[in-house]
């Protein structure tokens, strides 16, 4: 899917350029079926490969020779603005936070994405760079995903919200209730609105929506699992009759418009957020679209130049916090 996937997102961006890693046997025949593709394209052969069963120790390990380090490092030294990989979550997160580090003050990256929901889409993370998450790495969170929102939903003050197991300042785990007061308290580029609950997802209550990366994971699953399976009911009624199987011809038009708005291809691409360069996961089971709306990712967060806005909004989200330790405003 990567080759097509390409060719799609140099239709609706002509001024980008490709650099290809992988084996040039395999891929050259690719190329020579988009013309156009191939004429914007430098394809670097490597021999080596990350399988996806490795583990990110054992990729790792492997060192500069893959063709994910490669395509990692190539952001390093400005080869390229961004990467993206259909390969392996994990050894795509332990190179990408080897080869370009994080940021100033950030710990841990965080897997961020696009959410589909009644109204626009949201952004949600993290969905499972991170099990165990701190108060401060929440907030980081929070202002990773504000940045975000601005570059892709085009919001210039995201609402921003934590996840939680219900809207009461009283409730949920100490991490996140501290979260939650320096949140409130921090004058920052967003509107924090404080908690929504797992059911408030997807009705687009806000911008963006930050969450432990355990719990984020399991969300992010169990709603593509539940639109598989609401799927599956709708095709079974419309299918159960002739006189339901006219229906569905009558509303065929409806049907297709509700399919395309849930349509998971559309909202591919996770960006690891918090590293000093920009790296895309793709699903690895998806195909040309989705590789495309992956691709389609990377191209808006660079054109927002949301790596200098986070390195100021970093600095003054930990200044605040900071100066609320030195306060003895933690414990």
């Amino acid at each position: 899917m990567v080759v097509p996937g390409a060719a799609l997102a140099l239709e609706r961006h002509p001024n980008l350029k490709f650099v290809m890693f992988g084996r040039r046997e395999r891929v050259e025949p690719l190329l020579a079926q988009h013309p156009d593709l191939a004429a914007r394209t430098e394809l670097v052969h490597t021999d080596t490969v990350v399988e996806m069963e490795d583990k990110p120790s054992q990729a790792v390990r492997r060192g500069k020779t893959s063709s994910m380090w490669r395509a990692v490092d190539a952001v390093k030294n400005g080869q390229a603005e961004f990467v993206v990989s259909a390969g392996n979550t994990g050894a795509l997160m332990a190179m990408a936070k080897l080869v370009l580090r994080t940021m100033p003050g950030i710990e841990r990256p965080a897997i961020a994405a696009q959410w589909p929901t009644v109204k626009r889409p949201s952004i949600v993370l993290d969905l499972g760079a991170n099990v165990g998450t701190s108060a401060r790495e929440l907030c980081d969170f929070a202002v990773l995903g504000a940045a975000m929102a601005r570059a892709i939903l085009q919001v210039e003050r995201p609402t921003v919200a934590l996840l939680n197991i219900g809207v009461e300042e009283i409730k949920g785990v100490e991490e996140v209730k501290q979260a939650h007061a320096w949140l409130k308290d921090a004058d920052l580029p967003m509107d924090y609105r404080g908690f929504i609950e797992g059911d408030q997802i997807g009705q687009g209550t806000v911008d963006v929506v930050v969450v432990e990366g355990f719990a984020g994971n399991i969300a992010l699953k169990t709603a593509e699992g539940t639109a598989k399976q609401v799927a599956t009911y709708i095709r079974e009624a419309l299918t159960s009759s002739i006189f339901t199987k006219l229906g569905a011809l009558i509303s065929q038009g409806g049907l297709r418009r509700l399919k395309d708005r849930m349509d998971p291809r559309r909202f591919n691409g996770g960006v690891f957020l918090g590293l000093n360069g920009i790296a895309i996961k793709s699903h690895g089971g998806t195909d040309a679209v989705g590789f495309a709306s992956a691709i389609d990712v990377g191209y808006d967060i660079v054109e927002s130049d949301i790596l200098r806005r986070l390195s100021a909004d970093l600095a003054a989200l930990h200044g605040k916090l900071d100066d609320t330790a030195l306060a003895g405003g933690t414990k």
